[in-house]
């Protein structure tokens, strides 16, 4: 009874003390694609992520009841770093729907122009007044926001002479944002939030610096893990592992003379699983991070780091320098990374699987109509017997007195070759080790789609090869030959692709501006780059996030300037949020389902090579 009691409590109090209206709440999935347009086109930065931002606490004046019912401490703003676009996972700040979404839209304009100098009012200021001089179309928005949010802000009569003033010089930047240029005043607490500016002090992106040589870093973790589906961004923080030793010692009195041994628990280590651990991560604002160094003698350890070289493939040479787009310094860095071209060792022959043979030969039955066929070239100059329809127009014209540069007179019965060479590099890496279903992983979708994929373009004639890669840092990019443009189909080939495996991380650019320059020694006048992946680029150095992208979409961008066309093809999910700005909004294709992928990969292939 005394517990229900509370929770009808807790559930009164916290209700009447909320200052939002949950009914017409917008979330940033509702709005994300809206809004990634928006900022972009208004002159945001591209290759800026479109992330959901995480609380932080305001320290600004609570009501009484906010007080009591323990509310009201922390509150999501916008910002905008040098990774991504944070806007609020929901907002829920107005009456109505239509407000709510028109707030996102309008963050994501003030985020593209926020480019101004000054304290936290005069940048909010300036960019508001930049932003609506330079589109005035927002202006009717903009007004509505402003009108409906100043009835929701404190009366400055009720506050004391400080707070007054900084509540002031708010309202007066709200309602003519024109006028803007003085700081805020001095005050003891912080002014109320104002939900239609930018965060006065966004927090700091605690980044995990990970050494190139950290061997834990490698470890794979098979345990049962779930996925905690909610909206809320926690922030994160990495500190020192602690001891135990430290903190309040709690014990019953007659204890006080005996002796007990300190046992540290690891939670990563735990044996018994939690059934309350999603529900008290739910809980948790801020997580902490600590590594211990310790291993568990319940564990092995095998087959993490880079196997030595007489058990991992062969390495065809020293590896090849690469350069990096380092987006920070706009520049390529010279022989930044080191590719190392690699061979499967060992590899027997094999037949195609017993479960692709019905789908292998109905792809060579539709294939075989590109198959070039032998038909008769007229107008040539040289050939096996005359045109004669050029003859004719050649007599023509020299009756009517035009002399013709070349007369050519004869035709001849010739193969109708196709020009054109497709490369298809396949993403290994350590991601392609998940389940797609309750039968394959994603490497197993891959295995199928390349072996299929082969069958189908042998049965054409068309030129093509079959490349691999993975990464573990710069140093160390592993590029799989799966098959050359000098080899046929064969058993051999079928049995290094049947010998691929999930490797490390996704160094996306240098596998790129390899397959490119291969690609590049062709003499066909068509040469296609099919890019087949399951997310975006990342590695254990640097080569994350905005980083990685950027570079990839350098190494796309050379691609096209060598005459090479470039075309994407993912299982991610999220795929939306940076293929577009890597390989164009119609040079990538995302697959929902991935046991569709070996079917859809020679549909695509018709489709592009036409």
């Amino acid at each position: 009874m005394e517990e229900w009691v509370g929770q009808l409590w807790h559930k009164i109090i916290t209700r009447s003390a909320r200052c939002d209206y949950p009914h017409a709440a917008v979330r940033l999935e509702e709005v994300r694609q809206h809004a990634a347009v928006m900022f972009r086109a208004l002159g945001g930065e591209p290759g800026l992520r479109l992330e959901a931002s995480q609380e932080s606490e305001h320290r600004a004046r609570r009501s009484l009841l906010q007080r009591v019912a323990g509310t009201g401490e922390t509150i999501e703003l916008a910002w905008c770093d040098e990774e991504s676009l944070r806007l609020p996972a929901r907002i829920a700040w107005f009456e109505t729907r239509d407000l709510n979404w028109h707030l996102y839209l309008w963050l994501a304009a003030l985020a593209a122009n926020s480019h101004h100098e000054g304290d936290w009012l005069q940048q909010n200021t300036a960019a508001t007044a930049t932003t609506l001089q330079r589109y005035p179309g927002l202006v009717a928005r903009y007004r509505k926001l402003v009108d409906a949010h100043l009835k929701q802000r404190p009366d400055p009569q009720q506050l004391k002479p400080d707070e007054a003033r900084q509540e002031l010089a708010i309202r007066q930047c709200l309602l003519d944002p024109v006028i803007g240029g003085k700081a805020l005043p001095e005050a003891k607490r912080s002014p109320h939030p104002v939900p239609l500016w930018l965060h006065p002090e966004p927090p700091a992106a605690v980044l995990a610096s990970v050494a190139a040589n950290d061997e834990e870093e490698d470890e794979q973790d098979e345990s049962h893990s779930e996925h905690v589906e909610t909206e809320k961004r926690r922030r994160g923080g990495r500190v020192a592992m602690p001891d135990g030793r430290d903190g309040l010692l709690a014990f019953r009195m007659e204890s006080l003379f005996g002796r007990a041994e300190y046992v540290s628990v690891d939670r990563t280590t735990e044996e018994n699983e939690d059934a309350d651990a999603k529900a008290a991560i739910e809980d948790l604002d801020v997580l902490s991070l600590s590594r211990d160094r310790k291993r568990t003698a319940s564990r092995l350890r095998f087959d993490l780091d880079l196997p030595p070289e007489q058990n991992d493939d062969l390495y065809l040479g020293e590896g090849i320098a690469l350069p990096e787009w380092d987006y920070r310094q706009q520049a390529l860095v010279a022989d930044h990374c080191r590719l190392q071209p690699m061979l499967a060792r060992n590899v027997e022959p094999v037949a195609l699987p017993d479960h692709l043979h019905a789908k292998a030969r109905h792809l060579r039955n539709l294939f075989a109509i590109l198959k070039p066929r032998r038909i008769w070239m007229n107008g040539q100059d040289e050939g096996s017997e005359l045109d004669i329809n050029a003859v004719i127009e050649h007599t023509t014209d020299q009756l009517r007195g035009i002399q013709s540069p070349q007369a050519n007179l004869f035709r001849g019965f010739r193969n109708a070759e196709r020009d054109l060479s497709c490369l298809l590099l396949a993403d290994l890496s350590l991601s392609t080790d998940s389940y797609v279903n309750n039968e394959q992983r994603v490497i197993d979708v891959i295995r199928d789609s390349l072996l299929l994929f082969s069958e189908a373009l042998a049965a054409t004639n068309d030129r093509f090869s079959m490349y691999g890669f993975s990464s573990r840092s710069r140093s160390h990019v592993r590029f799989h030959t799966l098959k050359t443009f000098d080899e046929s189909w064969s058993a051999e080939v079928r049995g290094r692709v049947q010998a691929i495996k999930p490797g490390y991380y996704t160094r996306m650019g240098a596998a790129i501006r390899y397959a490119s320059r291969k690609l590049s020694a062709e003499s066909s006048n068509q040469k296609l780059l099919l890019i087949l992946t399951d997310g975006k680029p990342n590695d254990l150095d640097k080569y994350e996030g905005r980083y990685g992208i950027e570079d990839t979409r350098m190494a796309v961008r050379e691609a096209v300037k060598q005459g090479v066309q470039p075309f994407c093809v993912t299982i991610d999910d999220r795929a939306r949020d940076y293929l577009p700005y890597i390989f164009g909004s119609t040079s990538y294709m995302r697959v929902r389902d991935a046991g569709e992928l070996p079917a859809k990969l020679p549909a695509l292939y018709v489709r592009l090579t036409g």
